[in-house]
């Protein structure tokens, strides 16, 4: 058993070991030496940071469902694309799963929908 095939994947983790390690060493040297409390302040866009009440507070729900709306239609092109691309290939079933997949994606889009997720305001 020969292992040249492997001597490529070894030299590149090799490699981005290297790499990292040396990003931390130089992190030491090239790094700020001088802290004071704006940089160690966490940055929210320019804007001065308002203190949290105790246990956090709440997102609005828009957030979460512009985070929903990304999942479900990235997640349909990954599994729309394939289809796609090999659609001569597929019987009469492909097609029938794929539109059973696309109806649920628009069940996820109408509620997305009502919900008020598309309402750039």
């Amino acid at each position: 058993m020969s292992l040249s095939p492997y001597v490529p994947i070894i030299g590149l983790f090799a490699l981005a070991a290297a790499f990292a390690l040396f990003s931390i060493a130089a992190a030491r040297f090239v790094g700020p030496r001088r802290y004071n409390k704006a940089k160690l302040e966490a940055y929210e866009c320019g804007i001065e940071p308002s203190p949290q009440p105790i246990g956090g507070s709440r997102f609005p729900v828009k957030f979460y469902l512009t985070a929903m709306l990304f999942i479900v239609f990235d997640v349909e092109m990954i599994f729309l694309y394939p289809w796609a691309v090999s659609f001569n290939a597929l019987p009469v079933f492909g097609f029938m799963a794929m539109l059973i997949f696309i109806g649920a994606v628009f069940v996820a889009y109408a509620y997305e929908w009502r919900r008020g997720g598309l309402d750039w305001d």
